[in-house]
């Protein structure tokens, strides 16, 4: 029996932007029993504000909070210390069962559910389109830009996907950089960095890949990165705010208020 909320045992199954906008509302309201838990090659685009980048980094720190990867699966029971974030490779979640944690959070954002039931904990939430309320989780929290962002669903399900990405500056499709085809992303770009419309800020292969607008590199892979036709390489803001690549996006953090106020509604009432 725990004795207070802080003390309750929360696994979130992803730490991509999304999963370290959640983290963070929680690391910061005073939950320390944090677990997040990833692939063994993270593909996130916005790696500067990604708890994922710990697996290939040992540790990174992302506004002032450190994540640290554990290699040892068993050391995960322990949790780290109140200033830090463990971070496991267990893609399939096989730790929630060992470990029965009070909350599971599915914040993979595959856009379909991936092996998370309403049982693995006693307050299962699920971010984003693929979840059903009160039947494969317990509450959705919607991840689509606009009026219902962060709002929490306890009958029913999140906005279906779209495929057109959020409106952001007046931009949509036109802020992504994709894979033309399958083969290794190079780049001699980083993230931060100004890029103009037209310019070759990649390749895929021998296949160059432009930008459709200009801005700031607010996301980019790693280069030398394996990736497969339509993949997401980078993330162009036009609002050209270098600050912007080293916070957590308004879209993460109101995720993340609904899911604190889910817990606290849970777990209060």
């Amino acid at each position: 029996m725990m004795d207070s909320l802080k003390d309750l045992k929360i696994i979130l199954r992803g730490a991509g932007d999304l999963a370290t906008g959640v983290a963070l509302r929680l690391h910061r309201s005073g939950f320390r029993c944090l677990l997040l838990l990833e692939t063994a090659h993270p593909l996130a685009v916005r790696r500067m504000v990604s708890f994922s980048e710990a697996i290939n980094l040992g540790k990174v720190c992302v506004e002032g909070v450190t994540a640290r990867r554990i290699d040892e699966m068993g050391r995960a029971n322990e949790w780290l210390p109140d200033d830090e974030i463990p971070v496991v490779i267990d893609p399939e979640g096989k730790s929630i069962q060992t470990l029965q944690p009070d909350i599971v959070i599915d914040a993979i954002i595959a856009k379909r559910n991936t092996g998370t039931n309403i049982n693995d904990a006693e307050l299962v939430i699920g971010l984003g389109p693929g979840f059903t309320a009160g039947r494969d989780v317990n509450c959705v929290i919607e991840t689509m830009r606009g009026h219902g962002l962060g709002r929490v669903i306890y009958d029913g399900y999140a906005t279906p996907d779209t495929g057109i990405p959020g409106n952001i500056g007046g931009y949509t499709h036109e802020r992504l950089l994709r894979a033309p085809g399958a083969g290794m992303f190079k780049t001699d770009y980083n993230i931060g960095d100004s890029v103009n419309r037209g310019d070759c800020v990649a390749t895929v292969d021998s296949a160059p890949v432009y930008a459709d607008l200009s801005g700031v590199l607010r996301g980019l892979l790693r280069s030398a990165t394996p990736v497969e036709q339509g993949t997401k390489l980078g993330d162009i803001d036009p609002r050209s705010k270098t600050a912007f690549c080293r916070t957590a996006s308004d879209k993460a953090m109101a995720i993340g208020g609904g899911v604190l106020e889910a817990m606290l509604r849970h777990f209060n009432n």
